[in-house]
């Protein structure tokens, strides 16, 4: 027997009906691609047409521009379904998906500083790296996001086992068993190396180039080639995460793409800076053992509403970054530099 407060908060309610239920407008996926297309190209031909080094006050106003058009976006959800009478709903679904997918991104930040760092990436070039690397994880979301709802909503049983993979991986983080490796010694880089013919310098910011006629990858190739295979390895984690508060491909692409759109300015911001996040961590690991934990009573019929989802992911994060704050002023740590 449910105790009434459990039973009013969770309902033990039919998993289609926990979700909003929308039909996208004809124009909706064409006006979606089209304005990231056109962030993606101003952001590539206009702000960094040049290969320069990106500053922390520059990326700090670019993270800004880029999460502001993130949450900006909520407004055009709710416009966009208003007329069929989900504008709320659909509102908190894609708010929550964003807040999820944002702060799982956190630790894509991270291992990329890993991943230039230990490849001597100069500064000039790692943007348009990530450029590409935010083009190709835009395409593999995009494939996730669609096959990941159509099995769920085919196999009920995956919410069971994407439930206990996300308790198990926030486990993981938080125990310290989620061991950092060597960038250079993986099955990725050893592929890599056996089949593409390579050079060991860099010219310019260039993936290629010509030695006597014969055209060889840059190294920057080989820094493309893991960043992407790392996105594909987080995406493991964060789509199901996101697919714990909505089902609707358009909300869960959407908030995704406006994540991650905005990766490479809040690199160049804390790339730096990763000893003074000491709780995003266990935000983190909170955040996944949370959402598997509600994918996994979803499986036995009971739904916690996105709502109080969304809520409680706002608690996490604003209990991870006043925490962190707080231990950074004790540690009496300074300004980082320029």
């Amino acid at each position: 027997m449910i105790p009434p407060i459990i039973s009013a908060l969770v309902g033990a309610t039919s998993e289609s009906g926990n979700f909003v239920s929308v039909d996208v407008p004809a124009w909706g996926w064409p006006m979606l691609v089209g304005v990231i297309a056109a962030a993606l190209m101003v952001d590539l031909l206009v702000f960094h047409r040049k290969a320069h080094v990106v500053e922390i006050r520059e990326a700090a106003i670019e993270s800004a521009i880029w999460i502001g058009l993130g949450l900006a976006f909520t407004g055009v959800i709710a416009a966009m379904f208003a007329g069929q009478g989900e504008a709320g709903p659909a509102a908190v679904e894609y708010l929550s998906a964003y807040l999820i997918e944002k702060s799982l991104s956190v630790d894509n930040v991270f291992v990329w500083a890993i991943i230039f760092s230990h490849f001597a990436v100069p500064r000039q070039y790692q943007h348009r790296t990530l450029f590409w690397g935010i083009f190709g994880a835009l395409v593999f979301r995009f494939i996730f996001i669609f096959v990941g709802t159509a099995v769920i909503n085919r196999f009920k049983i995956l919410l069971l086992v994407f439930g206990l993979f996300l308790i198990y991986t926030g486990w993981k983080i938080v125990s310290g068993k989620d061991k950092e490796t060597n960038p250079n010694d993986t099955a990725t880089m050893r592929l890599f190396r056996r089949f593409v013919p390579s050079v060991d310098h860099y010219d310019g910011q260039k993936m290629f180039t010509k030695i006597d006629g014969k055209r060889f990858a840059t190294p920057l190739l080989a820094v493309l080639v893991i960043v992407e295979v790392t996105d594909v390895i987080f995406a493991v984690d964060s789509v199901p995460a996101v697919l714990a508060v909505s089902r609707e491909q358009f909300i869960v692409f959407a908030s995704n793409a406006w994540a991650i759109l905005g990766l490479r300015a809040l690199y160049f911001l804390l790339s730096d800076m990763r000893e003074r996040f000491v709780y995003m961590p266990h935000t983190i690991s909170a955040l996944l053992i949370y959402v598997g934990a509600k994918m996994t009573v979803a499986w036995r019929g009971f739904h916690i509403p996105v709502v109080i989802s969304l809520a409680i992911i706002v608690l996490f994060l604003t209990t991870g970054v006043v925490a962190s704050i707080l231990a950074n002023k004790r540690k009496g740590f300074t300004q980082p530099r320029n």
